[in-house]
């Protein structure tokens, strides 16, 4: 993922800051007023989960069913996307893909992370990447059997590979998935951690980080990248301001 300019140590390139789901806490999660919320308080990217539709469309949304978010208790697998504008509240409904690709572009440096918890939308979500041109703008996370999918897809896309472990993936592994990045939740990432990924050729990405002191840790162990639900203070956080709430 490629960083907007900002001044760093020499010795150091900046930390990206990755908004989860967009700005949460602004606008309901895996919506455009979110992903717009987090692309104005200067994320780097924005991550987004995709589930398909029963026409296979993609869209964002994290669960499985819509009565989280939406109070609709059907799997998204049994609503067309036509049928999903029913669901609207406002000026939120459940976005496509598509949509939430445009929105990112028109800003003009930041990137889309699409989180796939398993292989089921890897096609379809790629055919609309590759639809809209749109390779360049878009990177790939979630756990080997979906990044694997994905890179069956493409051999050239930028991938994070989810990982829960504290070693490392084996070699073979990441001979077949070619990850930029090793994505582990914060817990898991230490100074060593960090240092052994390198050695394996891997920078280090991290979820999901909301404490100030945490994203302070995270960054002086030299992860490549964190994601948070607060994108304001982790913006604030890495660019070394004070004041955010």
């Amino acid at each position: 993922m490629t960083a907007a300019d900002r001044t760093a140590p020499a010795d150091r390139r900046p930390v990206l800051a990755v908004a989860h789901r967009g700005d949460p806490y602004r606008h309901r999660e895996n919506t455009l007023p979110s992903v717009e919320s987090a692309l104005a308080a200067g994320a780097d990217a924005v991550e987004v989960d995709v589930q398909l539709t029963r026409d296979r469309v993609p869209v964002l949304l994290h669960d499985r069913t819509l009565e989280r978010l939406w109070g609709d208790p059907r799997s998204i697998g049994r609503v067309t996307a036509e049928q999903l504008d029913g669901l609207r509240q406002g000026p939120l409904v459940v976005p496509t893909l598509a949509e939430a690709i445009k929105v990112v572009a028109a800003a003009d440096g930041p990137r889309l992370l699409i989180d796939l918890d398993d292989p089921g939308p890897a096609a379809a979500t790629w055919s609309v990447v590759t639809d809209l041109g749109a390779e360049r703008l878009v990177a790939f996370c979630g756990p080997a059997a979906a990044m694997l999918a994905v890179r069956a897809l493409t051999p050239d896309t930028e991938i994070a590979l989810t990982w829960t472990q504290p070693r490392l993936p084996v070699r073979a592994l990441l001979d077949d998935l070619r990850p930029r990045y090793l994505n582990p939740p914060f817990g898991l990432v230490t100074p060593e951690f960090t240092a052994a990924a390198a050695d394996a050729g891997l920078a280090v990405s991290t979820w999901t980080a909301d404490l100030r002191r945490t994203m302070r840790r995270l960054r002086d162990t030299g992860v490549a990248s964190i994601t948070s639900n607060r994108i304001d203070v982790l913006r604030a956080v890495l660019d070394g301001r004070r004041g955010a709430c």
